[in-house]
This record gives structure tokens, C-alpha cells and sequence, in this order.
């Protein structure tokens, strides 16, 4: 498997590679997203040292795996006893580099390390500090799944290691367009339309998109990766985010309550979905979920900050509650069967709805305002006799607001009398809501759908039509 897409990601690493500085990069972005694979892949694994912290393990542990891996790197010592005595090998090891260019040191999976009262953190912001700042041919590259936990511990700190960090990558899930070139460079071949339906499962996790087969249809791959009876993805939801997170129940309580509200919820409302009390473990628990890619906190359109909704967005946590909360009965080929059906239909605009909101930078350039400031809201009301849902809506600096619907639809849309009038209203309601210092604005409507609708006069209730074909180009 080679290195595709993340083109701007290499960029970044190319740069610190050529840098005449020391360099001292996070990388961060959430589990399976493929952090390992690129460093390891930009760099040919030729690392000046390299290691890999070990889930559940002991201080002594660490250590003594610390002590095997400086081996292999020709430091012949006992395990060290303290991080700071570890840091001490490292430092002996790329002194003896003498190599020209860059001397790249990787270790991976930092909150393993750094548990606590371990000194990690501590060992580490000395060594960087007293020596590593010092050393132009030195590139220090740490990396970790808790995206919250990194940002927390390498861009926030206020300890000894505030403000050390030279640069930053977070890698996000693959878009559309980067998911059909890694499908392709596997010899996946799909059309885009069963694509986006792989996204709308797996999302755009560079794990589970390896694990498709080439010899099988889509159904057949989600139905041996989640529904056979080894199915390697049937316990991931819960595997997911107990890596991720300390106290994973609490996250899991909170994406579970936001699952069963497709529009999302309050701060209130989720609070009491939940049970669990307000305060600082609460915001930190949404925090987390947020800064790691799985829900979205939006203001709703024309509300103030303390209505913030949350919106569970990640694609896989919604397919999995949604239809593996119990794989012991499930039939094998339960998503083959279960595609030609209604339900799926109805599944599927849902699911699409959230590729959407994952692609707005898209959705922004294929309406030609990707230079103009843009803010995304939803907004849900009415009258006591017609209410209306918009889930995503771009506010504009240049005096227009799109109201998206979003329609996924197996061929091209023909747009009827009842979707003609559904939009109508829509927008009438919405403009009847926009506060007095908003009414000079023009309220467009925007249909985001698969392909191109068939021309029909009803068609021209949309100002602008955008297409899955949008979806896929780069942001």
C-alpha cells in the first residue's frame, strides 16, 4: 500500500525535513486515521530512532520497551530506570548520527507514555528545552491518537512545554476525492455514487477503506467487515473510543444520546438526555468529541451562544449504533439485503446529510464564494401550522444565504410538485424568521443531490444545484 493523497501533509513534512532549524512537530488526528502509516511512509522508516509507546503498560514497561527499541539503534544499555535517564540514550544516539541532513526521531503514540506521574512530559520538555532547541539537524516528530490530549499537552501546555512545538498536522479523515484515489491506488473500483455510500459507512478512515476486497460488491464488503461472524469492525465502535478516551462511558453516553437526534441538541437538552450533571468533566467531554472530529457545535441560525448545538457527525459512530448494536443476531448478509429496501433509502438521505456537512469547504467552492467569509448554521421553525428544518446553511458576508436541501438519490433527481413547493415554504418560513437587520439579504436556495437533476421548469426553484461530482474536487 503506498502513500496517496495527503499531498498538503507532505508538503508540511517536507518543509521541516529542509528546515536549517530544529524542528518540534505534533502530529495528531483520531485512531485508524493513518498518522503511523504517513510518517513512516514519507520518511522510508529511516529514522534516526524511533518508538512506539504500548497501550496498558507500566512506567517499567515502557521503559524497558524503550531500552529494546534504542538497541536496534546500536545504543547497547541496561533499560533505563527513570524517562530522564531515557532521554539521556536518545541524545547519545543522535549524537552519533553522522549522517548529513535531518536527524529524524518519531515516537508514536505519546499518551501511552506520558501516563501518570510517569515524568514523561516533563523528561520530555527538559530534554527538548536544555538540549534538543540547540541542535539545527535535530526534527523531533511526536504523535498521538487523542487528538484532544495532544492539543491539550503539546499546543496548549503552559508548562515546559508551552509554546516549544515549531508545527503542527492534523490529519483529518479522507474527503471524498482523496477516499477515490486511495480506493483506486488498492484496485477498489466503484463509481463515485457507491463512494459516497462508503462514506457514508465507513467515513473517510484510511483503515477501514484498506479493508475492503477488490473481488467484492460494496454489500459484500460491509457485510464480511461487520456483519459475518468474525467481522473485524462488528466491536469497533466500542473498541473506538476506548482507546481513545480515559472514562470512555462517558463519551460513549453522549454519542449514544446524539445518535437518536438526527438535528442534534442543546447543551440542556443533552444534559438531561444523558443524565450526566453540568460542569467542567461535562465541557470537557464534548470538548474532546468536538476537537476529535465526532460531533459539530453549531449555533443554530439566529440564536444566541448559549443555544449552541451539538450534532454527532462521524459517519461509522452513526452507522454502528444505528444497525450493530447487536451483531449476535444479525444476518451475515444483512446490508445485501438489506440495500434494495425502503429503510435504506431512508437511511441514506440521512447519512448523506452528514458527508455534506464534512464537505462544506466543497459545497463553498462549487458555489464560487470560496474567498467569501461564510458562517454554517442550521436553523429549524415556523408557525404553529408549518414548520421547516434546514440542517446546513451558509450565511454570507456578501449579502446571499443558501438554504442547502440535500438529496441523495439513486439517478438524477426529477424534481416534482411537492418537492417544488417544499422548498418554497421553506424559504418563505425562513424569511419570515430573519431578524430586521438581515431582511436586506437574498435567501437562495441550494439543492446538493447526486447527479445531475433531469431539466424540468420545477427545477428553477433552485438558485444554484451543486453535484456529488462537486463533492469529490479538492477544497
Amino acid at each position: 500500500m503506498s502513500l496517496v493523497a495527503r499531498r498538503a501533509e507532505q508538503r508540511e513534512l517536507a518543509r521541516f525535513q529542509s528546515s536549517p532549524r530544529p524542528e518540534f512537530v505534533a502530529v495528531f488526528g483520531r485512531r485508524r486515521v493513518g498518522k503511523t502509516f504517513l510518517i513512516r511512509e514519507f520518511f522510508h522508516d529511516n529514522f534516526c530512532f524511533a518508538f512506539t509507546g504500548r497501550s496498558n503498560a507500566t512506567k517499567k514497561e515502557q521503559l524497558a520497551s524503550f531500552s529494546a527499541a534504542a538497541r536496534g539503534y546500536g545504543a547497547a544499555t541496561a533499560p533505563p530506570a527513570t524517562w530522564r535517564d531515557a532521554f539521556l540514550i536518545l541524545r547519545s544516539i543522535v549524537e552519533a548520527d553522522r549522517r548529513p541532513g535531518k536527524k529524524v526521531v518519531f515516537l508514536d503514540e505519546m499518551p501511552w507514555m506520558a501516563t501518570d506521574r510517569s515524568g514523561f512530559l516533563d523528561e520530555l520538555g527538559h530534554f527538548w528545552n536544555s538540549w534538543g532547541m540547540m541542535q539545527a539537524e535535530l526534527l523531533l516528530i511526536v504523535c498521538g491518537s487523542a487528538t484532544s490530549w495532544m492539543s491539550e499537552k503539546f499546543i496548549d501546555d503552559v508548562g515546559g512545554l508551552h509554546n516549544r512545538t515549531t508545527g503542527t498536522i492534523e490529519l483529518k479523515p479522507f474527503t471524498l476525492g482523496e477516499t477515490e484515489q486511495f480506493l483506486q491506488s488498492l484496485g477498489v473500483v466503484m463509481s463515485r455514487y457507491q463512494i459516497i455510500e462508503t462514506a457514508m459507512i465507513f467515513g473517510g478512515i484510511p483503515y477501514y477503506l484498506q479493508l475492503l476486497r477488490p473481488d467484492r460488491s460494496l454489500a459484500q464488503n460491509v457485510d464480511a467487515l461487520c456483519f459475518d461472524g468474525r467481522a473485524p469492525l462488528a466491536h469497533e465502535f466500542h473498541n473506538l473510543y476506548a482507546s481513545l478516551f480515559k472514562n470512555a462511558e462517558r463519551y460513549e453516553t453522549v454519542v449514544r444520546a446524539l445518535a437518536t437526534k438526527t438535528r442534534g441538541l442543546t447543551r440542556a437538552e443533552l444534559l438531561h438526555e444523558t443524565g450526566l450533571t453540568q460542569g467542567g468533566r461535562f465541557t470537557k467531554t464534548v470538548d474532546d468529541l468536538a476537537s476529535s472530529g465526532f460531533l459539530r457545535s453549531y449555533h443554530a441560525f439566529g440564536k444566541k451562544e448559549r443555544d449552541t448545538v451539538f450534532q454527532l457527525i462521524d459517519p461509522f459512530s452513526l452507522f454502528a449504533l444505528r444497525y450493530l448494536g447487536d451483531t449476535t443476531h444479525k444476518d451475515p448478509r444483512f446490508w445485501s439485503n438489506f440495500t434494495p429496501t425502503p429503510a435504506h433509502a431512508a437511511w441514506s438521505g440521512y447519512a448523506f446529510e452528514q458527508v455534506c456537512l464534512l464537505h462544506t469547504e466543497q459545497i463553498r467552492r462549487a458555489l464560487g464564494i470560496s474567498g467569501v467569509l461564510t458562517d454554517f448554521a442550521a436553523w429549524s421553525g415556523g408557525t404553529p401550522a408549518a414548520q421547516a428544518q434546514i440542517d446546513l446553511i451558509l450565511d454570507r458576508r456578501d449579502g446571499v444565504i443558501n438554504l442547502c436541501e440535500m438529496k441523495y438519490a439513486r439517478e438524477p433527481l426529477v424534481a416534482d410538485a411537492g418537492l417544488e413547493n417544499a422548498v418554497l415554504r421553506q424559504r418563505a418560513l425562513f424569511s419570515a424568521a430573519l431578524p430586521r437587520i438581515r431582511k436586506s439579504h437574498a435567501v437562495h436556495s441550494t439543492l446538493v443531490t447526486t447527479y445531475t437533476p433531469v431539466p424540468t421548469p420545477r427545477l428553477g426553484v433552485f438558485q444554484s444545484i451543486i453535484t456529488m461530482d462537486d463533492l469529490f474536487e479538492s477544497a
